[in-house]
């Protein structure tokens, strides 16, 4: 199976497993549950699940409850997108090439729609395959990864708090460690703890993370510089219009693009423990560096 094949194969599998656990649009209220839907099935790449699959693989042939303990990644990460298109954040009219969901449902409905993408991962987790103390600690790794000590909320404070600051690599990786490299880094988690990952591999696939989550924003930042509107789905050249930190603003475009790839490399690196079993983590580290939106 190549690539674009197996991609395309984990994307369905997540969509019919979060298709499967989230209300359907004609469940009372009925406008929550359009809102939500409408945000989570806007086509996302799924990168988050498909890194907790992938890492799931790299350990056991055969995890009970992968899809849904993937899916609760792509609910907080659907989530946090709908609040940061917010007119109080980052104010985009756009999201994945549609009119964000305040834009539709408006303001009210879209800090709904993401409590409720929130509140229902914690619930998937909750009632997912395992023992009581793998999904506890689940939980305790999805809350920690969304908080706000180190995690994604920190981030979002510390990248708003700091427009028009003036950029430094300090405040830079303060922000991304937690905004974008926290989720990133539980996603690789979640797939070991499912799977019953050895302290070893747990480590292995916590270090790819890292890296491939610090990657993963580098080549973000990269792309609000490069690319278009229309090649995005969303509006580019916003971080410089809203004097947001960024990795070209500190390091200037080419050397972000060569970190990125030192990125890249140090991921694969880190899954010396695996043999190819990891394979497909590898090509999943090699398509965040070189994607084009």
């Amino acid at each position: 199976m190549t690539l674009a094949e197996y991609l395309t194969a984990q994307q369905r599998r997540i969509d019919h497993t979060l298709d499967r656990l989230v209300p359907a649009e004609s469940t009372p209220p009925e406008t929550i549950h359009k809102a939500m839907r409408y945000s989570l099935f806007a086509g996302g790449k799924r990168i988050r699940p498909l890194l907790c699959l992938a890492a799931s693989e790299a350990v056991a042939d055969f995890t009970p409850g992968i899809e849904e303990v993937a899916s609760s990644l792509e609910l907080i990460h659907t989530y946090s997108l709908i609040h940061d298109d917010l007119p109080a954040l980052d104010n985009d009219d756009l999201r994945r090439g549609r009119p964000t969901c305040h834009k539709v449902f408006g303001e009210a409905m879209a800090i709904l729609a993401g409590d409720s993408l929130l509140t229902l991962a914690f619930e998937v987790l909750a009632n997912s395959p395992g023992d009581d103390t793998r999904r506890a600690r689940l939980v305790g790794e999805l809350a920690r990864a969304s908080g706000t000590v180190d995690g994604m909320i920190a981030g979002q404070v510390l990248d708003i708090e700091s427009e028009g600051a003036e950029p430094s690599a300090p405040l830079l990786a303060s922000i991304h460690h937690a905004k974008t490299g926290a989720l990133l880094r539980a996603s690789l988690r979640f797939g070991a703890v499912q799977s019953s990952a050895s302290e070893e591999q747990l480590e292995a696939l916590s270090s790819f993370g890292a890296h491939i989550g610090l990657a993963f924003q580098i080549v973000d930042d990269l792309l609000d510089v490069e690319e278009s509107t229309a090649a995005l789905g969303k509006t580019a050249g916003k971080d410089a219009a809203q004097g947001k930190v960024t990795f070209p603003a500190v390091y200037g475009i080419e050397r972000s693009h060569a970190m990125a790839e030192e990125e890249r490399l140090e991921a694969h690196l880190a899954l010396r423990p695996f043999d190819e079993r990891a394979e497909r983590l590898r090509e999943l580290a090699d398509f965040i560096v070189r994607r084009k939106a």
